[in-house]
């Protein structure tokens, strides 16, 4: 067997509502459908059926915050240039969430920021794929800090 790419994510939220002003109207996923009830919410950005679905599950524990084992980020491509990175920063901070940090790994640059029920979300563009094709080890390059 060979995994073709990685299908979709599946948050527990506390919040449909709060969850869907942040994927879907600030990040700009698409909402396709609703199940259980109107409890869950489908979104895509285009490249399949579905890449993300929220499912509202209320008062439940949310992530422990730290290292752990489980979901440690998803990572969400916002772009193709540093423009657009800085684009979407500015568009994070308008909406009041803090950026909890920012990094060059060499094939790509990121912005580092949470969800509504704690969960990091990484926002990035990709470098010049000849870097990572040319030199599949880049992808492992020592995490630069990165100035916008």
């Amino acid at each position: 067997m060979k995994a073709h790419y990685l299908g979709h994510v599946v948050f527990y939220v506390k919040d449909l509502q709060r969850s869907l002003g942040f994927y879907r109207d600030l990040l700009g996923f698409k909402e396709v459908g609703r199940i259980f009830n109107g409890a869950a919410a489908a979104l895509t950005c285009g490249r399949t059926h579905h890449e993300l679905l929220l499912i509202q599950v209320g008062d439940a524990p949310g992530p422990p915050p730290g290292r752990r084992r489980g979901l440690y980020h998803i990572g969400i491509k916002v772009g193709d240039s540093l423009d657009e990175l800085r684009q979407a920063k500015r568009e994070v901070e308008q909406a009041g969430i803090v950026i909890d940090g920012m990094s060059d790994h060499t094939v790509s640059q990121s912005l580092y920021i949470k969800d509504p029920d704690g969960n990091e979300v990484e926002l990035y563009v990709d470098a010049d794929e000849s870097l990572w094709k040319n030199n599949p080890a880049a992808v492992v390059s020592p995490i630069k800090a990165l100035k916008l």
